[in-house]
């Protein structure tokens, strides 16, 4: 499979391809696309993420949304943030993943993405493994399909995806998704 770097490396070629761009040879799919990692890579995705963000260089756009960065905001707006671990004491952690699932849907999730997209973009999602468990992918993409038909989604996913499943960590539950593709 290549080391870390070297997959990464070949995501920095694919996102600038004009086929992968346009969404070409993927059977009239939605261009969602799946880079799976061990969790113990998050560290090297990390520094590729902040590194490829700054580059100028890119034949594309890329636009990156950490989901753990929108559950926080969504938080923060509902003046909650500071009594989550209290109320998780309190209540137990069930009590407040179906709280925070009333709160952070995928569809404020979805909402907080919005922008004015344009050809050559890519949306870059990270964060998926800190999100959880208040957030799933597979919820997540479903939501976003909509509102990102015409710009690829890149999903930096801590797990694997076998073309039918996502199993975050590679530990959970699998939970079906099938519209999407691997990268590398």
């Amino acid at each position: 499979m290549g080391s870390i770097k070297e997959r990464l490396d070949k995501v920095r070629t694919l996102i600038q391809d004009k086929d992968f761009l346009e969404g070409r040879g993927l059977s009239n799919e939605v261009n969602i696309r799946f880079f799976c990692y061990a969790a113990e890579e998050e560290m090297a995705v990390r520094h590729f993420v902040d590194q490829i963000k700054k580059d100028r260089t890119l034949a594309c756009r890329l636009v990156e949304h950490n989901l753990y960065k929108i559950f926080l905001s969504i938080c923060d707006d509902k003046r909650i943030t500071k009594s989550i671990p209290h109320m998780e004491e309190r209540k137990g952690k069930d009590f407040l993943i179906a709280q925070m699932h009333t709160i952070a849907t995928a569809e404020a999730f979805a909402a907080r993405m919005q922008y004015q997209q344009q050809p050559g973009d890519v949306l870059m999602l990270t964060g998926v493994g800190e999100v959880f468990p208040f957030m799933r992918i597979h919820s997540l993409l479903e939501a976003l399909q909509p509102h990102f038909s015409d710009i690829p989604i890149l999903v930096m996913y801590p797990g694997v995806f076998n073309g039918r499943h996502v199993k975050l960590f590679d530990r959970l539950r699998p939970n079906d998704y099938y519209r999407a593709f691997n990268v590398v």
